[in-house]
């Protein structure tokens, strides 16, 4: 686990910043909102990200049965809040064996949904298709959401994008067949809005598709 800020793009290395740049800097790709060191799951480690979060922080709530939280990011800094949000959570795959799901909400351009759906970004593009049938659909926050299943994405994953709240939207699952998820209704909660409740969150073991 990287204890300093990386690029939220590729992972590399970033520059504070200073006296030539007045934004986070990576060599490759420029100015970024830095993508802070993951947390391991923990009641703490989501009130950290709830708190400084200026998009939704999503989980399916109540999670499926026997599905545990397993790890939270958030890229940005202390100046512009989070912009962008990936909560993990793992438990048992539809068709059998384990399965883990990712959720990113982000502002256009932050690139780290496509870097964890393993694509060319920094946003979902063309892979959204509102003038055609959306492959799942969802509901956050109370709204029926569509979402697209992104064709270019590596095949060891099912990834599926949309729009929720005016913010891109991904759902990343592992292995693919655990996409079958996206299919049951699944229900997301925006958890700075959960109160109270974010103390009842079950906590499971860091996923590491969070500092792949």
């Amino acid at each position: 686990m990287r204890g300093e800020p990386s690029c939220p793009k590729c992972g590399s290395r970033v520059r504070a910043p200073g006296l030539f740049a007045d934004t986070w800097q990576c060599g490759e790709h420029g100015a970024v909102r830095p993508l802070q060191p993951v947390l391991p799951p923990s009641v703490d480690a989501l009130a950290v990200v709830v708190g400084r979060a200026r998009v939704p922080v999503w989980m399916p709530w109540p999670l499926p049965v026997g599905w545990l939280f397993t790890g939270v990011a958030c890229a940005g800094d202390d100046r512009s809040g989070g912009r962008a949000t990936a909560v993990a959570c793992s438990g048992p795959a539809p068709l059998g064996g384990p399965g883990e799901l990712l959720l990113i909400a982000e502002e256009p351009g932050v690139g780290l949904g496509a870097r964890y759906a393993g694509i060319a970004g920094p946003d979902p593009g063309p892979a959204v298709r509102a003038d055609r049938p959306s492959q799942a659909k969802i509901l956050a926050a109370g709204h029926p959401t569509p979402l697209w299943q992104v064709e270019d994405a590596p095949e060891d994953r099912a990834v599926f994008a949309g729009e929720a709240c005016g913010l891109w939207l991904w759902a990343i699952a592992w292995p693919q067949e655990s996409g079958l998820l996206l299919h049951d209704e699944l229900v997301l909660t925006d958890l700075r809005d959960a109160g109270a409740e974010i103390d009842l969150v079950p906590c499971g073991a860091l996923s590491p598709r969070l500092i792949s």
